[in-house]
């Protein structure tokens, strides 16, 4: 019985991430004819152009869809069940903590990124660039792909993984759940961000038993990227001591600061997280 129960566990995750894949190429494959049929071109020369960034437009509308299609989708089929339960129970020191974790993170994992010379390939750089752009590139970016990547690889994947497990091993199914975020994302720049990011991401969805932290972080995440790339379009193909204006004291001091934010926050967390039916 429990040989069958894991197996059936293991179809479930697998069936979770490759419906995430196919929503994906579905719309964008349908967006594709629909353009292509317009302007008189293959379906497979557009959506290559998009893949290579271009018609960055196109690929901000189909980005939207895909991710409502997938939060419709995975609530409706109850992959990823979506109550007010921990709303209701007022978590707002957790929202805010959450905020400043995701804040406190930033500047830190990108230092240690440009230490490990890590770095987005120039075609994904060029599709990231177009999309944030775009007017559509905030709904897309920072918070419709939030609240769809939390249902799938927190909501589903993790909430799976956690049954397979004894309480005790907690960190195992987390570790998991992060490495399948961080593999789907199919680039090291991306996949490492993810993976880091998706431990955090765990934990919390695990003390709380709710998505609602993880998008939080998640959305400030991203809305950061978002913002930092309008205002500083510059920074885009440059490095954290740009930012800095040069000074490596400066970035150290920024960093510094970061973990100041970044250290009370979890400890706040570790503190304040629980799931709804626990009480405070």
């Amino acid at each position: 019985m429990k040989h069958k129960s894991l197996l059936r566990n293991c179809f479930d995750i697998l069936v979770f991430v490759l419906f995430f894949f196919a929503i994906q190429a579905i719309v964008q494959f349908i967006a594709g004819g629909v353009y292509g049929y317009v302007h008189k071109e293959s379906v497979a020369e557009v959506v290559e152009a998009m893949a290579s960034g271009k018609y960055s437009q196109l690929l901000a509308v189909t980005t939207v869809f895909s991710s409502l299609l997938t939060i419709v989708l995975y609530a409706r089929l109850h992959w990823a069940p979506i109550s007010r339960v921990y709303l209701l129970s007022r978590p707002w020191g957790v929202v805010v903590w959450a905020v400043l974790l995701a804040i406190g993170t930033i500047l830190p994992t990108e230092w240690l990124y440009e230490r490990l010379q890590i770095a987005l390939p120039d075609n994904l750089n060029s599709l990231f660039e177009g999309v944030m752009k775009e007017p559509w590139g905030y709904v897309a970016v920072g918070l419709l792909a939030p609240l769809a990547e939390e249902l799938v690889f927190r909501g589903a994947v993790l909430r799976t993984l956690l049954r397979m497990f004894d309480r005790r091993w907690h960190w195992l199914p987390i570790g998991l759940s992060a490495l399948i975020f961080g593999v789907v994302h199919l680039n090291l720049a991306q996949g490492a961000h993810a993976f880091l990011i998706g431990l955090l991401l765990g934990w919390m969805y695990y003390r709380t038993d709710s998505i609602i932290p993880s998008v939080i972080f998640h959305w400030v995440n991203n809305s950061v990227a978002f913002a930092m790339f309008h205002i500083m379009p510059q920074m885009s193909d440059g490095k954290l001591i740009d930012l800095f204006h040069g000074s490596n004291r400066l970035m150290y001091l920024g960093i510094g600061c970061s973990l100041c934010i970044l250290l009370p926050s979890l400890l706040q967390l570790a503190l304040r997280m629980h799931k709804a039916n626990q009480g405070k």
